[in-house]
């Protein structure tokens, strides 16, 4: 069974190549994303590795924690399911004028 890992405070310049190539030196890596934003493409910092193996994805969590990549200390942790909430989030503003 496959596992997903959460990799944050990367680099904003980090590939996802690199990221692939870091984690396979502790297993076979199924993919890798690292979330862009959608106007400029550029990196936001964080992404996700999916393993093969579940004890390999536990060592690279283990070795990786901490550990400085593109100069910055990545936090490498097991991905959590996203909750199902109530959906995007209200701000109001911008409608119903009120004098």
């Amino acid at each position: 069974m496959s596992k997903k890992i959460y990799v944050g405070n990367m680099n904003y310049a980090t590939t996802e190549d690199q990221l692939g190539e870091l984690f396979a030196e502790f297993g076979n890596v199924s993919a890798v994303d690292i979330i862009v934003d959608r106007f400029t493409g550029q990196g936001k910092g964080f992404g996700f590795v999916e393993m093969e193996n579940e004890a390999e994805a536990m060592a690279a969590i283990a070795a990786l924690n901490g550990r400085e990549l593109d100069g910055r200390q990545l936090r490498v942790n097991e991905a959590k399911d996203r909750a199902a909430g109530p959906g995007p989030r209200k701000t109001g503003g911008g409608g119903g004028r009120r004098f």
